[in-house]
């Protein structure tokens, strides 16, 4: 009762299918309007109509308008995220690897502002760079597929009984409450993260001479942290539900991707490239191991059954 209380209506107001749409609709709005508000300060500076003291990569080139409206996107693909936390945990580990997926390919954009065709492109850092992220994207992109194929193989078709069915509702609810949780924490870290970031450009004597070099990084390297405490508690909370060893392990293993996931955030150049992959490779050898060995407890069953 006091879950309904409390909880669900909150819930239905930030996580809700309808709030799902309407959020959708605002960011793709927000994130036209920064590309063109992006574009056209490039073109203003360009021209010498204004001049901004601490220039950054993103005013040098048109094409980086486009990191703009991307980081929009990627604004609405955390909530995705949330969103889906209560529906499916093997959806919910998916968006985060859409999530790094979208960073990296976001970070294309960056690079192309500062690539130098010449015939030294393997000695030049941000051609390199450039050369890694665009292998990285389609390794991601080939992982993630494989990855949905195997979160859809089940192999335990039968009905739950009642006292199965409650455990299932206890665990929803609780991670009803933990998405419930994580939306004030999502928006209050993308408004601080946004004004820290402005107040950085505006005045450059506030930040250091590294305050760009990060800034791929900047909310979600924070924002992963309380993830990774999520993904514990969620691990804590599933044992009232199943304490069979393939599902511990899964979920066990999942948490080690997302601090995977994490600690890149924390290096650059080629590190974090295959730190990153090697998050999404875990993930996808856990669930592949996973579902081979459901498929051989339900295997066992039916022989048992059958006699």
């Amino acid at each position: 009762m006091t879950f309904e209380k409390l909880v669900e209506p909150i819930y239905q107001k930030f996580l809700s299918e309808k709030t799902k749409k309407s959020s959708e609709w605002i960011i793709l709005s927000i994130a036209i309007a920064s590309f063109i508000s992006h574009l056209l300060l490039i073109y203003l500076v360009d021209f010498g109509i204004i001049s901004i003291n601490n220039s950054t990569d993103l005013l040098s080139n048109p094409i980086a308008a486009i990191y703009t409206p991307f980081s929009f996107i990627l604004l609405y693909e955390v909530y995705l995220l949330i969103y889906y936390l209560p529906k499916s945990f093997t959806t919910y580990i998916g968006k985060q690897y859409e999530i790094m997926t979208l960073i990296v390919i976001r970070r294309l954009f960056k690079d192309l502002s500062n690539l130098t065709l010449t015939t030294d492109w393997f000695t030049i850092k941000y051609d390199l760079q450039f050369t890694y992220d665009l292998a990285t994207s389609i390794l991601m992109f080939f992982l993630i597929y494989l990855f949905y194929i195997q979160s859809k193989i089940t192999y335990n078709s039968k009905p739950l009984n009642q006292a199965q069915l409650g455990a299932v509702s206890r665990f929803v609810k609780i991670k009803k409450i933990l998405a419930t949780a994580l939306v004030p924490i999502f928006i209050l870290l993308a408004i601080y993260s946004f004004v820290d970031w402005s107040i950085k450009i505006i005045n450059p004597v506030v930040s250091s001479n590294s305050s760009f070099a990060n800034i791929n990084n900047i909310f979600f390297e924070q924002f992963f942290t309380f993830l990774i405490f999520a993904d514990v508690i969620l691990l804590l909370f599933s044992f009232f539900l199943t304490d069979e060893f393939h599902k511990v392990i899964r979920n066990s293993g999942f948490i080690i991707s997302t601090i995977l996931i994490r600690l890149s955030f924390s290096i650059t150049g080629l590190l974090n490239n295959i730190l990153i992959v090697c998050a999404i490779i875990f993930g996808l050898l856990i669930i592949l191991v996973h579902n081979k060995f459901a498929k051989s407890i339900a295997l066992q069953k039916d022989k048992v059954e059958k006699g």
